[in-house]
């Protein structure tokens, strides 16, 4: 028997399965990036440019410096109180209320006056040594705070505004100084001959209070933050601190103490007439610009290295450095800057003085603010001297009537 088999041809039928969700999403997302690549920015081309962040226009844009004075302000006491209270926050300092407890080490007879060296405590950790100078006689006689300048150069500090004795490289050193930025003359010495008691201190890491170099700024700075404090905030306070001892000698009229100062000097100085009650007047020379027109490419403050002295963490999130030194209106103030200066522009720093023009303008004291623009460089030359100390004269002279 034969058995015959057909065999039918057999379909089958696959059904596609469906793809998983997470590889739906992968492909959109895919596909949204590609066509979105072709719009997208691409990644920046450096972090850091010109020693900034490269997106520094953006972080400056930001900055709107709230606590800045402006037409709202009603109250212009509160509006002082509450600059001065942040800008003491961001020095990262205690209040210190340390007896000075001054000793003479020796002195000399210069004429019209007489040079001290002194030491005095100027916080509760350092006792430094200082430089004195007082006019013969019982006085009560206007005085000033000497606050030297950064110059890169740190075996002296208050050498450099007041004459030294009795060290022959440091005398040398302070007569080099003197001639390169003051036609040969100590500021502190002419203010003597002119009848005023002068202090000058060593801030830290310049002359008795180093030794320092430009290598080790940074370190230093770095440093005081690891142990809880602040470079800049150090040097605002000791220099506080020598304003209110100045104010407390004998021999001086606390009604007319002033802080004088070139260069890094000049910001010392009318940062503590804005932060002091004990300083009545300013002459800060070579010394203001707006932040604006300070971190741009090729500026020193661009460099680090000086800018950690001035340098207050956060600070200018709130205000900018006309702001600070409008703290100190409606005290008398006279501001010099050098058309030619190369490290503060001449634009910003006739900026900064329009702003600074206003607070004083709001006080109703604005003939007691002036700023001048003066045709030379980053130098303090002695017919300027003369008329910033001339100026000061007028400024204390209601005081003696």
């Amino acid at each position: 028997m034969r058995v015959s088999f057909m065999v039918q041809p057999c379909r089958i039928h696959v059904a596609a399965m469906p793809k998983p969700p997470h590889l739906i999403a992968a492909t959109l997302f895919s596909m949204a990036a590609l066509a979105a690549s072709a719009q997208a920015p691409m990644p920046q081309a450096a972090g850091v440019a010109d020693h900034m962040p490269a997106f520094q226009q953006a972080l400056k844009a930001r900055l709107a410096f709230p606590l800045a004075w402006s037409p709202h302000v009603k109250d212009l006491n509160a509006w002082r109180a509450a600059g001065r209270a942040k800008v003491w926050e961001a020095t990262l300092q205690a209040p210190d209320h340390t007896p000075f407890a001054p000793q003479v080490l020796a002195e000399q007879d210069r004429g019209g006056y007489v040079a001290r060296d002194i030491v005095f405590s100027v916080n509760r950790d350092s006792r430094v040594r200082a430089l004195l100078l007082a006019p013969k006689g019982a006085g009560p006689f206007p005085a000033a705070l000497m606050l030297h300048d950064h110059g890169g150069k740190f075996d002296i500090g208050k050498e450099k505004v007041i004459a030294p004795w009795g060290d022959v490289a440091r005398i040398s050193a302070s007569q080099a100084w003197a001639d390169k930025y003051f036609s040969g003359r100590h500021l502190g010495d002419a203010l003597a001959r002119r009848g005023y008691v002068v202090l000058a201190v060593d801030a830290l890491g310049w002359g008795d209070r180093g030794p320092l170099t430009g290598e080790a700024q940074q370190a230093l700075a770095a440093n005081s933050f690891n142990l809880g404090t602040s470079l800049a905030g150090m040097m605002a306070q000791d220099d506080a601190r020598a304003a209110a001892f100045l104010a407390t000698q004998p021999q001086v009229d606390p009604r007319r103490v002033a802080a004088i100062g070139f260069s890094m000097g000049a910001y010392r100085a009318w940062q503590v007439a804005a932060l002091s009650d004990a300083v009545t007047a300013v002459v800060a020379a070579n010394w203001m610009a707006t932040t604006e027109g300070l971190m741009v490419p090729g500026n020193n403050q661009l460099k680090g290295s000086s800018a950690w002295h001035m340098l207050h963490p956060g600070l200018v999130r709130h205000l900018d450095y006309p702001d600070i030194a409008s703290l100190a209106a409606p005290k008398p103030a006279l501001f010099l800057a050098g058309a030619s200066d190369p490290l503060f522009p001449a634009a910003s720093a006739q900026a900064a003085f329009s702003k600074m023009a206003l607070v004083w303008k709001a006080w109703q004291a604005h003939d007691r603010f002036e700023a001048r623009m003066l045709p030379h460089a980053h130098v303090f030359p002695r017919e300027t001297q003369d008329a910033a100390f001339e100026w000061l004269d007028q400024q204390f002279k209601p005081a003696t009537q």
